[in-house]
């Protein structure tokens, strides 16, 4: 098994933050290069309204803005000695982007964090990462909170 490209998506919570150290090992351990993805959901895209754009516009651009460097800082303790490693903000629908990046990148093992949501929050909210584990053409790594 070769394992070259370590996909991280994040959405900076607790869940994400007990998962980084795992994709850090694997990343060291099979010398492969590590993306850190955050996506900003787009509610546009989501919902199908159209909303007036030099508004909408401005707050993507301050929170791919805020985005990027909470990316940076995101596990930096953890992977501080880690070489290859690239920050990817992409906007949608979190597990399509997660999805779409992974194909388009042929990513070989995506490693992510979980919220453990149950009940009627999991019913409301979804899961990104069963919609990842669900539809992935590679193997998915999830590490609960």
């Amino acid at each position: 098994m070769q394992i070259k490209k370590i996909l991280f998506p994040t959405d900076f919570s607790e869940g994400a933050k007990h998962a980084i150290p795992y994709a850090v090992d694997m990343a060291k351990s099979y010398g492969a290069k590590l993306y850190l993805l955050h996506v900003i959901y787009d509610i546009a895209t989501a919902s199908g309204l159209h909303v007036p754009h030099s508004s909408i516009d401005q707050m993507y651009a301050e929170l791919e803005s805020t985005a990027k460097k909470e990316l940076e800082r995101f596990g930096f303790k953890e992977r501080e000695d880690l070489k290859d490693v690239e920050y990817v903000i992409k906007r949608g629908v979190p597990y399509e982007e997660i999805l779409k990046f992974a194909k388009d990148n042929s990513i070989d093992l995506i490693i992510m964090g979980t919220h453990g949501r149950t009940g009627l929050d999991r019913v409301l909210f979804g899961s990104t990462a069963e919609r990842v584990v669900r539809n992935s053409t590679c193997p998915v790594l999830t590490v609960r909170g």
